[in-house]
C-alpha cells in the first residue's frame, strides 16, 4: 500500500474540495492518503511519504500562491528527485500557464510527475469535476 500526502493551499475552498476528493479517490484505491493544508505540514514531513499530491490554485498573473504555497514548494523543489508527484488546482482566468510552469519546475527537479498536464478545474468543482478528482487520486494511488 502506498503512503500518500495530499497537500494543498486554498483561498475560496475550490482547491480544498479538489484535495478532499483526490484523497477520497486514493483511499478508495487502497492507498493511505493523509490530507494537509500547506500550513499543517513541513517539507521534511512531506518527504516521509511515498507520493505527494500537491494542490494550489492559479493566483495573480497565473502563479502559485506566494505567501504560503510558493515558499513551501521552493523548499521542497530541490528535494523532489525521484519522488512521485501529482499536481492539481483550480483557476478562474487564463489558460493554465501556472500549471505548465509548475510542471516544468517539478520536471526540472527530477520529480516523477503523474499525468503531464496535472489536473486543473475552472472555479468551483461540480460533481463531474469532483468525480475527475476522485479518479485522479485513484489513478495516482495505483501509478
Amino acid at each position: 500500500m502506498s503512503k500518500m500526502a495530499v497537500i494543498y493551499w486554498s483561498m475560496t475552498g475550490n482547491t480544498q474540495a479538489m484535495a478532499e476528493a483526490i484523497a477520497d479517490g486514493a483511499r478508495e484505491a487502497g492507498a493511505q492518503a493523509d490530507l494537509f493544508s500547506v500550513d499543517q505540514v513541513t517539507v521534511d514531513q512531506a518527504l516521509e511519504y511515498d507520493k505527494l499530491a500537491l494542490g494550489c490554485p492559479a493566483m495573480g498573473a497565473e502563479v502559485l500562491e506566494e505567501a504560503e504555497f510558493e515558499p513551501f514548494f521552493t523548499a521542497l523543489e530541490g528535494r523532489l528527485g525521484g519522488k512521485r508527484v501529482a499536481l492539481f488546482g483550480s483557476y478562474g482566468w487564463g489558460d493554465g500557464q501556472w500549471m505548465r510552469d509548475w510542471k516544468a519546475r517539478a520536471d526540472g527537479a527530477n520529480a516523477v510527475v503523474y499525468q503531464d498536464e496535472g489536473l486543473i478545474l475552472n472555479e468551483t468543482p461540480d460533481e463531474e469535476g469532483l468525480a475527475q478528482c476522485r479518479a485522479f487520486g485513484a489513478g495516482f494511488a495505483r501509478d
